[in-house]
């Protein structure tokens, strides 16, 4: 605490920046790891790991498709109404009691134990189809001959309202095909973006089990964070300035089918690419990426204090980060804080990435256009990002499935790393029920149909009975008939 106190003082009187993270000198590809010039001067550390495959598998084409259809209604006041056209319920997977899922099924939110699977928990979805009051018939069916008589009065009484008209309206009309992605599939990327004050090292558990698998994993750092370049100029860190970098990276190691996965501060940008390329991104998955909300950063924020003053406090920033970002504080959590190179960037880096956080095309109806399958994963012990920012996540998207996990926090990959694994292993192989295909027509032969035919005329004929046969059965008849009317004298 003493020293970092010495240094900010030392940063004040010289007015120069302390803790300026630099590139490693060697721009040469080692243990995955390749420098990117993305921009003249603005070098990106990346983690390209291309497995080798023992069998390579081509997609077979299989899979469902979804119809994505929704109608998107912005007013002046802000309220925002969407209205899905589009049989996209059929597309949400739900999990049994056997552990598969069941297609064809609502959706659910479910926690997430690491230690012990917990029962799901289902949290009804407002519906916008019509609104039902009372269970009992018998009151409905009453109440039917007094409703005319009270709408026409309150018709009379009542002075008609003005209809509103909306500020915006967007209709979202397309198909998507949507199909299982394997580790032995040549044409499916994985990209792993993280947030403010973190590293592609926090995706250590991540990109070791995937690559493992057979998976293309990509994890750039961000300007300013791990070993990347990191400029002394503010506008380095804006939004749309980290945007374009993370555009640069995916147009150079996408592929057909690529997934994204976000973290905090990176679902953003993962966000961004997948509104950009559509037909490019596959699935997407948000961890702790909080609420569809526009950004913009808060002018009475610690962060707005001078460089030197905030990295005298930085070690404040550290303890703080460990108690809101882990459910534990123990020496486990710091090894790992210490490993994964976690919120280990300048002070001037932080607060221009704090302050540069100025989006304010990301809202609700930015987040309501997209059309990609995503799947959101929360830690109920986040400090940072409230679950119900989350759960609004859920509302907004077309296609969402949200998890819970009950014993994490914000830094929930480097907690849980088996459960996300495995959670993100499952919704990368998920793929949509596909509907039957038609009957086909079945074809018969000539002779058949002719054989058909005489037996149609056979049936349709009425039956000729022998004159014989008629005399017995009217004699039938009549001697059936004495003893009734015998008992009736």
């Amino acid at each position: 605490m003493l020293t970092s106190f010495l240094e900010g003082l030392l940063c004040c009187l010289t007015s120069k920046s302390a803790n300026i993270v630099v590139p490693v000198e060697t721009s040469e590809p080692a243990d995955g790891y390749e420098f990117v010039e993305v921009k003249p001067g603005r070098v990106l550390r990346v983690r390209h790991i291309i497995p080798d495959r023992p069998v390579v598998e081509e997609p077979t084409g299989q899979g469902g498709s979804v119809s994505c259809k929704r109608k998107i209604t912005v007013y002046r006041n802000g309220q925002l109404f969407i209205e899905n056209l589009g049989d996209t319920a059929s597309a949400e997977p739900k999990n049994g009691q056997n552990g598969k899922t069941e297609p064809n099924s609502p959706a659910e939110v479910e926690p997430v134990d690491c230690a012990n699977t917990s029962p799901p928990v289902s949290i009804p979805e407002a519906r916008s189809d019509g609104i039902t009051a009372g269970n009992n018939g018998a009151s409905e069916a009453g109440e039917r001959d007094v409703a005319p008589a009270a709408e026409q009065n309150d018709q009379l009484q009542q002075p008609r309202m003005r209809r509103r008209k909306p500020k915006r309206t967007v209709v979202i009309d397309c198909e998507r095909k949507i199909s299982a992605c394997k580790g032995t599939h040549q044409d499916v990327a994985l990209f792993f973006i993280h947030g403010v004050g973190g590293s592609l090292d926090i995706w250590g558990s991540q990109l070791d089990f995937f690559s493992r698998l057979g998976y293309e994993v990509i994890a750039p750092d961000l300007a300013g964070h791990g070993a990347s370049s990191a400029p002394q100029i503010a506008a380095a860190y804006t939004f749309y300035a980290l945007a374009e970098d993370m555009r640069l990276i995916f147009k150079r190691y996408a592929r057909k089918r690529n997934i994204l996965i976000g973290h905090s501060y990176g679902v953003s940008f993962c966000t961004f690419l997948a509104h950009e390329y559509p037909e490019q991104i596959h699935k997407m998955v948000m961890i702790n990426g909080g609420g569809p909300t526009a950004l913009e950063p808060s002018l009475c924020s610690i962060f707005n204090l001078p460089t030197c003053v905030l990295h005298c406090l930085s070690p404040l920033f550290a303890w703080s980060f460990l108690k809101a970002g882990f459910a534990r504080q123990g020496a486990k959590e710091k090894q790992l804080l210490k490993e994964n190179n976690a919120f280990n960037v300048s002070s001037f880096v932080l607060r221009a990435m704090m302050s540069g956080q100025y989006w304010p095309e990301g809202d609700e109806v930015y987040h309501a256009e997209l059309t990609v399958p995503i799947l959101l994963v929360h830690g109920m012990h986040d400090k940072f990002v409230p679950v119900e920012e989350d759960q609004r996540m859920a509302e907004i998207l077309l296609m969402a499935f949200l998890k819970l996990l009950e014993d994490g926090s914000h830094m929930i990959m480097m907690e849980c790393p088996e459960v996300v694994n495995t959670l993100l292993h499952e919704f990368f192989l998920w793929e949509p029920a596909s509907p039957p295909p038609p009957k086909k027509e079945s074809k018969t032969r000539p002779e058949t149909a002719k054989a058909n035919s005489d037996n149609a005329k056979a049936s349709s004929e009425p039956a000729k009975v022998r004159p014989a046969t008629a005399r017995q059965t009217s004699s039938n008849c009549g001697a059936e008939e004495k003893p009734d009317s015998r008992a009736k004298k």
